[in-house]
């Protein structure tokens, strides 16, 4: 048994979007299942003032739901959380990786550049979200290649191939996730852009929102055209981010 599910695992509303989600992939593999980014946690919203604040919850307009965790949703899938024995994160932001602790075995795929930047006091990241101690593994430079981006192969329990593809610039060490499926490729680019609009439209407020949200924005706009130019050359990869709803197929 080979499956692949959609699940929006964050509810977002702010003034200019009251329909932000929270795009995750849950990779289903005979026994094994992985996730990839894990949205709002079981804990976040039995404990959101502990696990994340009051003042953050306000900021980026979080609302808490627990039908909305991958646990939850795993659970309604007919599935066992228990069987999640791997996630990969595109970048360690709060809404991202709020569901880690509810797969407490699991281990963590993330990129090397990333972890640095978590550990670094960039205010940006909650460390409690990975203070039950998963296992980690990080991954650095590679001659690998993924259609001309640096490849980095995940090592995981699944045969599946997936590749963390660096896309910096949303933060440090921002990656996308190159998955290859039934013969084709899916490219999912995190936060790489809020929304696709923004592709083409450089005024978008979702954009400027974005640039407001950058640990750098010069590579973030970087990332942004080399994305631009792999979809014009090779229209055949599914190509989605983590927020867009109008790429959301569940």
């Amino acid at each position: 048994m080979k499956r692949i599910h959609h699940i929006n695992c964050v509810k977002v509303v702010i003034p200019m979007n009251d329909d932000v989600i929270g795009h995750c992939l849950l990779i289903e593999e005979d026994d094994n299942l992985l996730l990839i980014d894990t949205g709002v946690g079981v804990q976040d919203v039995k404990h959101p003032n502990e696990r994340l604040g009051a003042e953050l919850i306000e900021a980026v307009g979080f609302q808490l739901d627990m039908k909305l965790t991958a646990y939850h949703q795993i659970i309604e899938l007919g599935l066992d959380p228990a069987n999640v024995k791997d996630c990969i994160v595109s970048h360690l932001d709060p809404d991202h990786t709020g569901g880690l602790a509810d797969f407490p075995n699991a281990t963590v795929h993330v990129s090397a550049e990333e972890l640095i930047n978590f550990y670094s006091d960039n205010p940006r990241y909650l460390e409690s979200h990975l203070a039950h101690n998963p296992p980690i593994k990080e991954y650095g430079i590679s001659d690998e290649q993924w259609f001309g981006f640096e490849a980095r192969k995940v090592k995981t329990s699944l045969k599946t191939e997936i590749y963390l593809i660096p896309l910096f610039g949303h933060t440090l060490g921002h990656c996308g996730i190159a998955i290859e499926w039934e013969g084709k490729w899916l490219f999912y680019i995190g936060d790489a852009y809020y929304l696709r609009v923004e592709l083409e439209d450089e005024q978008n407020p979702a954009g400027q929102l974005a640039e407001a949200r950058a640990d750098d924005n010069t590579r973030r706009l970087e990332s942004m055209e080399k994305i631009k130019a792999l979809m014009k050359e090779h229209p055949e990869i599914e190509v989605f981010g983590y927020h867009d709803r109008e790429e959301f197929v569940s």
